[in-house]
């Protein structure tokens, strides 16, 4: 396929191409759990790869596909950029060593609240208005949440539950930021998040002790489906409310026990189960409800 035919799925609307990237990038970081399962490794030694791996991809594609070149790239996006790439340093480590510690379905179930934080930090910081149509999507994420959690409370993942916990309040913290600040570097951001990761683990991690296995499996993910599904998530806020693109990047949460379950017959308890479908369906009517608006 070419890239003018590529470049002919891309919605015209604003709207429709903000909600596009949101679904797509949701998809796409639905699969970040299988690469850190199948990397065999510790918690530091995953993040350090993912790190290292998503600063070299994003630096080479700016550098190849922005006019500006790296260094412009990055004297242009300024600070926001950096502050930016710092709170995905929170996120990114914090999911790698939630996973770590506590079930897949727990971990993803948990990001779900991330509209919740996402729609009130935007009205706090921002003063942006939410419609009623998504408060109503974000009560049955919440009523889905209370689901899952209801069914957890004596599994013990205490630890990689708040890790979670916090993981999720930088993902919607860093939604304000993109919304706010639309015209930095959505590629510089997630590049500067890797880079972060990747200095900070590399004090905490033995390389020689990583096998060839995790280095490739990592690649997979620092190269391309985790960089892709970040920039496509933070290119959405471009486009739509900081709260709306939060409600479509659910699809992650729900999706990933299911690939998990595929992969390695890790099935998730029944209320999870319960609550990702109730989480699911909310998605999916906002999504038709909003299709139809004028």
């Amino acid at each position: 396929m070419t890239l003018a035919q590529l470049k002919t799925l891309i919605p015209e609307d604003a709207q429709a191409k903000g909600r596009t990237a949101a679904i797509m990038g949701g998809i796409l970081l639905s699969f970040d759990p299988i690469f850190v399962r199948l990397s065999g490794v510790g918690g530091y030694e995953t993040a350090f790869l993912f790190g290292l791996f998503s600063a070299l991809s994003m630096g080479t594609l700016i550098q190849a596909t922005d006019a500006r070149g790296l260094v412009g790239t990055i004297r242009e996006s300024g600070w926001p950029a950096f502050v930016s790439g710092l709170i995905i340093l929170g996120s990114a480590s914090m999911f790698v060593l939630s996973i770590k510690h506590t079930s897949v379905a727990n971990t993803m179930m948990i990001l779900s609240g991330r509209p919740v934080l996402t729609a009130a930090a935007a009205w706090l910081v921002l003063g942006e208005r939410t419609t009623a149509r998504l408060w109503l999507a974000i009560v049955g994420v919440i009523c889905g949440m209370a689901v899952v959690v209801s069914g957890s409370l004596q599994s013990g993942n205490v630890h990689g539950d708040a890790l979670a916990l916090v993981g999720v309040t930088c993902l919607a913290v860093n939604g304000v930021m993109w919304r706010h600040f639309k015209s930095m570097s959505r590629m510089l951001v997630v590049g500067y998040g890797g880079f972060f990761l990747a200095a900070i683990m590399f004090f905490l991690v033995d390389l020689s002790a990583i096998p060839a296995r995790t280095w490739l499996v990592m690649a997979c993910m620092g190269l391309l489906s985790a960089p892709a599904g970040r920039v496509l998530n933070a290119v959405s806020s471009r486009y739509i409310p900081a709260a709306e693109m939060a409600t479509y990047a659910l699809l992650s949460p729900v999706l990933a026990p299911i690939w998990v379950f595929l992969l390695f017959r890790e099935q998730p308890p029944t209320a999870t189960l319960a609550g990702g479908t109730l989480i699911l369906a909310t998605i999916a009517t906002y999504i038709v409800a909003t299709a139809r608006r004028p």
